[in-house]
């Protein structure tokens, strides 16, 4: 999967983290997310404009398809979302302030957090969420299962 990035100088592999997704869902077909990095400002305001809550959060996400949870996805069958030779599936914002703060909360690295969090913001791309206490199981099993791939502990 491509995950495009619009800030450089990140210590991401982003490939790799994408790559682990993949294989933790069984995704095969060539696909492309939008990464950004943005302030605890915008990410606020983000979330006030979409989501309707007025607080700073770590990661939104934004999925350009619909009940895809579970799927193998196949780039035939969402031709309008097709963007060159890849299937686009959404897009992520992370919140670099709260990379920091909650590296610092749980005593690892900004850059395990930031893995933690495209991971996380990947899975609502693919229609998992936390919302029930069953989906959340699942979710974080597969977050867990990204992890492993990585060799990152969570």
């Amino acid at each position: 999967m491509a995950l495009h990035i619009d800030r450089s100088g990140k210590n991401i592999k982003t490939k790799d983290i994408a790559d682990a997704v993949c294989k933790v869902l069984g995704q095969t077909a060539e696909l492309k997310a939008e990464l950004v990095f943005v302030s605890a400002e915008r990410i606020k305001e983000l979330n006030r404009e979409t989501r309707g809550i007025d607080k700073v959060t770590d990661v939104l996400s934004y999925p350009s398809l619909d009940g895809i949870r579970g799927k193998v996805l196949k780039k035939k069958d969402y031709p309008t979302e097709v963007d060159g030779k890849n299937l686009f599936i959404g897009s992520i914002a992370i919140c670099e302030d709260k990379v920091k703060e909650q590296a610092e909360e749980f005593g690892h690295s900004e850059e395990k957090e930031r893995t933690y969090l495209i991971i996380h913001g990947l899975m609502h791309l693919f229609g998992y969420d936390h919302m029930e206490e069953n989906d959340k199981k699942q979710m974080r099993e597969k977050e867990k299962a990204a992890l492993a791939l990585l060799g990152t502990e969570d």
